[in-house]
């Protein structure tokens, strides 16, 4: 048996529902921008207290017109639905190798979070129980599930890679496409029961599954009592992991004090002319603020390989230590590769932050490593591409 099954009622898009995930965006106002342009976005439905007439409400204030605009959406042809079908999925743009994945509904008393808590899927970091209630509050409310789980297949990562890519060069003209914000195409192919959903569901959950991203979604199956939840099944060889940088408003203290509690804490810091890069490799950060560069190299402990990841040292030395600040800090605010160093810089310089902190993204071989040894990443250190698009594939609760 395995632990990945078909979505018993899946509803899937006839187009235009697309969206990026509810927690991709730096800027509030994104969401409300997107939503302004394309109303019939998912994202419309995820963030509902977001859209341009609800600004000002709380998400749980909002919850109500999520519901209406998904009943909408279904009415209205939107979406299509389906029984008891996997989801082929495919990712393309002009530079990058395909990347390939599936939609699927996986077991949820399988998430494990520590190596004495039996399960195939690994969740790897820590999240905001903030978030996960918002998840949960939503999927109650609306009744579906509508951003994906996406979980890396570490066992059967190359045969399961081998079988989507053959799959879907012979299953002919998609269902849909989706075009997202870095000009990737998004295909989807449903998939009903037979020999070729089996054998796929087999490799599917072949091996131990990594959440990649989706940390709060996961958590909030386990919160909101769901017996499976939605997730997109892909390989290693299918991802990238970009930097998830940090910027920090109303610091606690003056930049050139802040520099002063660095050194005085062992690191190395080191003021550079030009703009902030993000580091080509670890064992340094960059700092940006008031105009002014730093290459710092913050000082290691005794711990072992996670303790010792620049984001651990970023969260420990820098944000605990120097500014003290709690990692879930609201003057924190966690960006991921989606934006550059010019923009975090472009921030600071706006007066919309203080301070920009920029951090070389964990190698995939690292991310598989930490968490196959069970231990567990710093909040908010991956930042996969490509992400699986929101919207395309809803599972129906209860069905």
């Amino acid at each position: 048996m395995t632990v990945v099954h078909p979505i018993a009622r899946a509803w899937i898009t006839t187009g235009g529902t697309g969206a990026q995930n509810y927690d991709e965006f730096a800027d509030d106002a994104e969401i409300t921008a997107i939503i302004e342009a394309n109303p019939h976005s998912a994202l419309a439905i995820e963030m509902p207290h977001r859209a341009p007439e609800s600004l000002g409400q709380s998400l749980v204030d909002a919850l109500p017109a999520a519901a209406s605009r998904l009943a909408e959406a279904r009415a209205d042809g939107s979406y299509t639905p389906a029984e008891q079908v996997v989801v082929l999925y495919r990712i393309t743009s002009p530079v990058d190798e395909p990347a390939y994945g599936m939609f699927v509904l996986v077991d949820t008393d399988q998430i494990s979070t520590s190596a004495d808590e039996p399960g195939l899927v690994i969740r790897n970091e820590d999240v905001f129980i903030a978030k996960v209630r918002e998840r949960v509050a939503l999927a109650e409310a609306v009744g579906h599930l509508l951003s994906p789980v996406l979980l890396l297949q570490t066992g059967t990562g190359d045969e399961l890679h081998a079988a989507l890519a053959r799959a879907t060069d012979a299953a002919g003209v998609p269902a849909a496409t989706d075009t997202d914000q870095a000009g990737r195409t998004h295909a989807i192919w449903p998939l009903g029961p037979g020999t070729a959903q089996d054998e796929l569901r087999a490799l599917a959950g072949g091996g131990e599954l990594v959440v990649a991203d989706g940390n709060h979604r996961s958590l909030a199956a386990q919160i909101g009592e769901l017996p499976r939840f939605l997730a997109v099944v892909t390989t290693p060889a299918s991802v990238a992991i970009q930097p998830y940088n940090r910027l920090v408003s109303e610091l606690p203290t003056t930049p050139e004090e802040l520099v002063d509690r660095l050194r005085s804490a062992g690191a190395q810091v080191e003021p550079v002319t030009g703009p902030p890069a993000v580091p080509t490799a670890g064992g340094s950060v960059q700092l940006y603020a008031a105009g002014q560069t730093y290459v710092v190299t913050l000082p290691t402990g005794s711990g072992g390989r996670v303790e010792n990841l620049d984001h651990a040292l970023v969260e420990r030395v820098l944000l605990r230590d120097a500014l003290g600040l709690d990692p879930g800090d609201k003057r924190i605010n966690y960006v991921g590769g989606d934006y550059s160093a010019q923009w975090l810089a472009g921030e600071v310089d706006a007066g919309r932050a203080e301070l920009a902190i920029l951090i070389a993204p964990v190698t995939v071989d690292d991310f598989v490593a930490v968490n196959l040894g069970r231990q567990k990443l710093p909040r908010k250190s991956t930042w996969f591409t490509p992400k699986a698009r929101g919207g395309l594939v809803l599972a129906e609760l209860g069905a």
